[in-house]
């Protein structure tokens, strides 16, 4: 019986220890976010503006410059 108990001891040991070092892993894992969160720079609005006044007119630029380039492309079929 002592044999059993001392077994079962140290199984029960085993998955304590399991336990915390998976805590730990998990608390360390909390701990590197947070720092890594803190290096993290968010635009501000006038950023954020800026930025999306930029990406418009971006999108805009490049929808007009590709339906130009089929317009010609059209053309050039049309008088073949």
């Amino acid at each position: 019986m002592k044999k059993e108990t001392k077994k079962e001891t140290k199984k029960e040991n085993l998955k304590d220890s399991k336990k915390v070092k998976d805590k730990k892993k998990k608390e360390n894992l909390f701990k590197q976010i947070k720092k890594e969160m803190q290096k993290v720079h968010f635009p501000t609005k006038k950023d954020m503006v800026k930025y999306s006044i930029a990406t418009i007119v971006f999108v805009i630029f490049f929808a007009v410059y590709f339906y130009a380039i089929e317009l010609v492309m059209a053309l050039i079929k049309s008088l073949i």
